[in-house]
């Protein structure tokens, strides 16, 4: 499980970011759908709004202690006009895809000149980004304006959030695999995999998880992995309302929500792979089998 999670999380996406976007004052505007218009609201491109971040204060939604969000690292802020140009680029999206002909045309929406596109130094990263940092804030929101959680057991807790996290993408959804692929980029992936463990701590926090030390790390990498495949599965779903991604969801946090056996499997890993580092490849194959057959050759994921 731990593998295989490990795997899906730093392999196939790629994910990794030199820095994270701070969410403008400007709230931006995500597509409404049948999804979306249960967790997101959205705000006149017009009018401008400042934009508080959560309080320090509030409770977790399983109300157990406060939520602590100075810890994270700041987000570089947009200038007004960049920010402006963001929000508006969202709607054109589903027709232009992550693109700067969709910044373009962003920007005429809000009157700016488009040659502002000229001013982002990643251009399409910089519109997923915003994305991203937008749909974690709505979660964040989300959760603390009162997301019942209280009375699910904590997996069931995880695949709500999750589930309600990636039903903010349905709208760009036929898009998704360029923004996958943007975030794969060298330039980006930094940028990427900080998002995503951004959103993964914050999904853990909301379900009361006070682990520490390896606990901690296991933990964060097999809901990653959970989060990751789910998306992937996501993409080729064409099931009514995507009843099937969500069904797929409920197995892989079922799967996954073992931590003491997903501890101990990783544990035998390290030690396994430890081993093998350093002597040749067939050593480190050697270490994977090992593992496998101590699990009796059965995968989570």
């Amino acid at each position: 499980m731990y593998r295989t999670a490990a795997k899906r999380l730093l392999g196939a996406g790629g994910l990794t970011t030199t820095r994270l976007l701070r969410l403008p004052k400007l709230r931006s505007t995500i597509i409404p759908s049948s999804y979306t218009s249960r967790l997101c609201t959205s705000s006149s491109l017009g009018n401008q709004s400042d934009h508080t971040a959560a309080s320090s204060s509030s409770s977790t939604a399983t109300g157990e202690g406060t939520r602590r969000h100075e810890g994270r690292k700041p987000r570089a802020e947009f200038q007004e006009e960049q920010a402006r140009v963001l929000a508006a680029s969202l709607r054109h999206v589903p027709r232009l895809g992550w693109t700067e002909e969709a910044m373009m045309a962003g920007s005429r929406d809000v009157g700016v000149s488009p040659s502002i596109v000229g001013s982002f130094s990643r251009k399409e990263a910089a519109l997923v980004e915003y994305f991203m940092d937008e749909c974690l804030q709505l979660l964040i929101d989300r959760i603390d304006s009162g997301l019942d959680l209280q009375n699910l057991i904590p997996s069931e807790r995880i695949s709500k959030l999750i589930r309600n996290r990636l039903e903010m993408q349905v709208p760009y959804m036929s898009k998704w695999p360029q923004a996958l692929s943007i975030q794969a980029h060298p330039m980006n992936v930094a940028t990427s995999f900080k998002q995503r463990a951004m959103l993964v701590d914050e999904i853990w926090h909301a379900v009361g998880d006070g682990a520490s030390d390896l606990d901690w790390y296991v933990k964060r990498t097999i809901l990653g992995g959970v989060y990751s495949t789910t998306e992937i599965y996501m993409l080729s779903d064409d099931s009514l309302e995507y009843r099937d991604t969500w069904a797929f969801l409920n197995d892989r946090v079922k799967d996954a929500f073992d931590l003491k056996k997903s501890i101990q499997e990783a544990k035998y890993f390290a030690e396994d792979i430890g081993a093998g580092v350093g002597k040749s490849v067939q050593g480190l194959m050697n270490g994977v089998i090992q593992t496998m057959s101590r699990r009796g050759g059965s995968t989570a994921f």
